[in-house]
Formats: C-alpha cells, structure tokens, sequence
C-alpha cells in the first residue's frame, strides 16, 4: 500500500486567458456532497470582478468581429477538448453533486451534446432573427441581430456542469463575452472547464471565470457600468431584487430566470441567443 500523500491542490481564477490567484489572497476549501475535502478555490474580490470586466470588454471587439462560422468552429473545438477529458468531468461531477458514475458521465455527455447544439447556431441565428423589412419607398429596409456585450452571468448553484454550460454557451455563441461566478460549492468542473477553454481555441478575455459566492460578486457586476447584461440564474432569490435596482443604475438587461433552477437536461431552445442579440434595422436607398 502506497503512503503517497497526494497534492493539495488550490485552484486558481481565469481572467484574460491566464490563471492567477485572487487579489485578496483569499481562498476557501471544496468539499464533496459528504462533506470530504477536494481541494481548496479562490475567493473572488470585487478587484477581481473588475479585472474580468476590462478582460472582457477588450476581447469583445475581436470575438464579435468574427465571422459566426469561425466561432461556431470554436465551441465545436469546445465540446472536443471538453470530451477528451470526459473522465475527469464525470468524477468531478459525481463528487460534487453526489450522484453516481452513471449519472455524472450522462451528465457530461450532455453537456459536450449542449456546446455541439450552439455551435450549430452561430451562423444561423442571424437569418431566423434578422429579416428584410418592406418599406413603402425606394428604400431597402434590413434588421440584423448584433451582439449586446459584456455579460455577467452567476452559474447555477446545483448543477455545477450542465447548468454552467447552458448558461455560458448562448453567450459565447451570439458573440458577446463573459464574465461567469461559478458555483460556490460546486466550483470544480467550472474550473476544469476554464482549462478546456484555455486549450480549445477560445481568445483569451472571451470567457473570464470566478470562483466565490454569487451573492457577494453579482452586485458589483450588477452595478459595473461596462456590464451590458446579467444572468442572475445562480443568485438568490433575495439578492435578484438588489440586483435588478443595481442594474437600472446603467440600463442593463437583466434575464429573467426562473425562481428555482431548471430541468438542464430539457432540449434547449433559441431563447437564451435571442436575450444577448440587439435588432440593428438599416435603411439604403435603392439605385436608379
């Protein structure tokens, strides 16, 4: 019998495609559902919300630029990477969510399945939401769906993979960027993932990742002036009204959301794209 002692492992946040440690030096201890240690996380500050922030806004002119079939290239190159470490993300999930190997590894499944159907969106979306408008003049009349921004997103606190993935997705998929809190208890497979973004093609800033309690982070991003929207899906009940009044401070779109976390195996649907995208109607005199 070995008496190895294994690595104590603290994980780190991922802003602008690297890995540092929170600014405040804090960190708190994972634990598993029966209360076993896993590891240790980061502790977001509010400085590290604004460094995710300015991350994001810098990488959003890139990423939006470019073409919806490039990014739909890229969350396919996602779900391969997030598949090749498929054992890895069904332990993490099992421990965590404490449910059975079965169960985690459909899980994971689901979720390489979920980054696959977005993909398949990016360069379609545009045409089922955009439209030529007709116009009583010699004019040419279109409406195209543009990306709206930075978006916060505050995971869901029960389901640590599906859930993250459901909500991060859209995002990425319409162009925007993002800046996600993952679940406090749950933060491993949102940690795991930042790493296959970090190797799967996704330009540094597009998604930023922190690790800490939603209900701590989501006003300062609620209240952030460079924050164009809000997923409040991972906050409580009580912290979404604060939310929502910080977020009429800046005009910002806040989703509505369920009160109570979703069914995340249910077949998603075109909902979650059409709340990043704003309509752009452009008028073009015709020629002679």
């Amino acid at each position: 019998m070995s008496d190895r002692v294994s690595v104590a492992k603290t994980y780190k946040l991922y802003l602008d495609g690297k890995f540092p440690r929170s600014e405040s030096g804090r960190t708190y201890p994972v634990t598993d559902s029966a209360g076993g240690f896993l590891a240790n996380a980061s502790h977001a500050s509010r400085k590290d919300v604004r460094d995710a922030v300015s991350a994001a806004r810098k990488a959003f002119g890139g990423w939006s630029g470019a073409t919806a079939y490039n990014r739909g290239q890229v969350l396919y190159r996602v779900a391969e990477v997030l598949e090749g470490r498929r054992e890895q993300f069904a332990a993490e999930v099992a421990a965590c969510e404490g449910v059975s190997t079965a169960e985690s590894s459909a899980i994971v499944d689901a979720a390489v399945d979920r980054w696959v159907w977005y993909a398949g969106w990016t360069d379609k979306i545009a045409s089922v939401l955009g439209a030529a408008n007709p116009v009583a003049g010699p004019y040419f009349s279109f409406t195209v769906p543009e990306p709206t921004g930075v978006v916060g997103v505050l995971a869901p606190q029960s389901s640590s993979l599906l859930g993250l993935v459901s909500v991060l997705a859209p995002v990425v998929a319409t162009g925007c960027t993002a800046v996600v809190v993952s679940s406090a208890e749950r933060p491993l497979p949102a940690i795991t993932l930042s790493e296959v973004l970090a190797t799967a093609d996704v330009p540094g800033g597009v998604v930023n990742v922190l690790t800490g309690r939603a209900d701590e982070l989501g006003p300062w991003l609620a209240s952030h002036a460079d924050v164009n929207a809000i997923d409040p899906t991972g906050a409580s009940r009580e912290a979404r009204v604060d939310l929502a009044q910080r977020a009429s401070n800046t005009v910002k779109r806040v989703l509505t959301v369920p009160a109570d976390e979703p069914d995340w195996t249910r077949r998603p649907d075109i909902s979650r794209l059409r709340r990043y995208l704003e309509a752009k109607t452009v008028w073009h005199p015709k020629g002679t």
